[in-house]
């Protein structure tokens, strides 16, 4: 046996040995129910996850037929609930793992009250509970794996997770909060592998919330935030299943809201922003490649604009001999400094990008490409701007889009504009002299405690697998050890990386 299977099967935790107690165990779960019924002198225990069933078959096809045709069985014992029940397929059964597998699965259990060793299994799951014609991810667009994303109604939510994550480890522990609008908040966690301290805390905020009406998990995010005056959002905000799945999975915590399509997971850190689940569904290679070309794309986004602004300003002895004549000849006839120049063509963009953003879909394409094909054109023979900063300011705007997360990607509008103050302040030393503020407000930054640049500060070499770069699989086998979590290995990486033939 090797080291990695000891300690996977060393933190698995203890099976329970009867119904009894493997339903005392589900109990902890917000969204498990246990009723106790009763007719003709006979009482039943009826359990399920009611994020998986339909209750439309619950209630046509199991509770009346309870309430009404067991007066004709005396002594009535499970196996007569086949007869009783219309229902093409009850399984009778007293296997722990089977009714654990099949409660997860979206079936109901129901015991007679006077004997519990035994119980019957009805399939009641639902498919299409509550879903929408078209619950696909919108602005999480990805090209490779799967695209279905969360809706507006909570209970859909809670069936989509809990029919990707198929554990009775899966664990939703449900709030109210909103003095006026009582909405309905669930945090979501993976009983034994969440660290303790952390699930404490995201009650701890959660419950402490005094707000009198919540609309979105976006008040969530500035509620529960560490530091609600930084640009940088705190939590991770997505309306893709599968990432909030990983999130679970490696530790983290998912917070929804009822009636909000997007779920917040945390403890995040910087480098969770530049990750999108399309790295897991391509080969390491690629996925690093791309990971790479979007941090690439956002540093060059926010230091495109200020290094022409310094540049040009202070250091233009650092222009090449051969640029240099096309800059001039470019700027030969613009009456306004390259601050000015460069202010006027951001705002500019910004402009476009606002208006596209609150316009019809087929309005806002046909405005972003006529709207900034014409504007670019016109200033530039204006004489208003360059052609040399249009297709700086173009390029920037252009690679602020690769990040996966949209509330990252207006953090990287906003913080250009200072960095574009101090660049025609101080040149060069103004843009470092930006960037070590930025890199000390990173460093002070935490999500539910945990800092924010994480691995990178605090140094956690051995978590740089899936970082800067996504690793292969046999080399991410740990979860991220900045969590904490209680198991740390997902699986066995010397199995991982094992290919077997099947010899004939």
């Amino acid at each position: 046996m090797s080291i990695f299977s000891f300690f996977l099967k060393r933190r698995k935790p203890n099976k329970p040995k009867t119904i009894a107690q493997l339903l005392q165990e589900l109990k902890r779960s917000s969204d498990f129910v246990t009723l106790e019924l009763q007719g003709s002198g006979h009482r039943f225990l009826l359990s399920y996850f009611d994020s998986l069933i339909d209750p439309k078959l619950l209630q046509q096809q199991v509770l009346c037929h309870l309430q009404r045709d067991v007066s004709n069985y005396p002594s009535l014992s499970v196996r007569d609930l086949q007869r009783i029940i219309p229902v093409q397929r009850i399984e009778i059964t007293s296997d722990v793992q089977t009714v654990e597998m099949k409660l997860l699965r979206g079936f109901a259990l129901i015991q007679l009250k006077h004997d519990d060793s035994c119980c019957a299994l009805i399939n009641l799951a639902s498919d299409h509970l509550g879903l929408r014609q078209n619950n696909d991810s919108e602005n999480e667009f990805s090209v490779v794996g799967p695209k279905v994303g969360f809706v507006e109604n909570i209970g859909t939510n809670l069936h989509l997770l809990r029919r990707q994550v198929a554990t009775p480890n899966l664990v939703f522990r449900e709030l109210t909060i909103g003095t006026m609008s009582k909405t309905k908040v669930v945090i979501a966690y993976i009983d034994g592998i969440v660290h303790e301290q952390t699930l404490e805390t995201v009650m701890q905020r959660v419950n402490d919330i005094e707000f009198d009406i919540v609309f979105d998990t976006s008040l969530l995010d500035q509620l529960l935030s560490d530091n609600s005056s930084s640009p940088f959002p705190s939590f991770v905000s997505t309306e893709r299943v599968d990432r909030v799945v990983y999130a679970l999975v490696g530790g983290q915590v998912a917070i929804l809201a009822d009636g909000s399509p997007y779920v917040i997971t945390g403890p995040s850190t910087l480098f969770d922003f530049f990750t999108s689940p399309e790295d897991y569904y391509l080969p390491w290679v690629l996925g690093s490649f791309f990971r790479l070309i979007r941090m690439f794309g956002v540093m060059f986004s926010i230091l495109a604009s200020p290094i022409y602004v310094a540049v040009l300003t202070y250091h233009y002895e650092m222009i090449p001999k051969d640029l240099l004549g096309p800059i001039i000849f470019s700027r030969s006839n613009v009456p306004f400094s390259p601050t000015l120049e460069v202010l006027f063509l951001e705002i500019t963009i910004e402009l476009l990008r606002e208006a596209g953003a609150r316009l019809p879909t087929k309005v806002a394409q046909t405005l972003g490409i006529v709207g900034g094909i014409v504007i670019g054109q016109a200033s530039v023979e204006a004489a208003l701007t360059s052609n040399i900063l249009l297709i700086i300011v173009s390029l920037a705007a252009l690679a602020s889009f690769t990040t996966p997360i949209f509330k990252m990607s207006n953090t990287i509008r906003f913080i250009r504009f200072p960095i574009i103050f101090f660049a025609s302040f101080w040149g060069g030393v103004g843009i470092a002299f930006a960037i070590c503020l930025l890199l000390i407000h990173l460093g002070r930054l935490q999500s539910f405690g945990n800092p924010y640049l994480v691995p990178l500060y605090p140094l956690r070499i051995k978590d740089f697998a899936d970082s800067f770069i996504r690793s292969s699989y046999r080399l991410t086998a740990k979860r991220p050890s900045y969590l904490r979590p209680r198991t740390f290995w997902r699986y066995d990486p010397n199995k991982a990386k094992q290919k077997k033939d099947i010899d004939e």
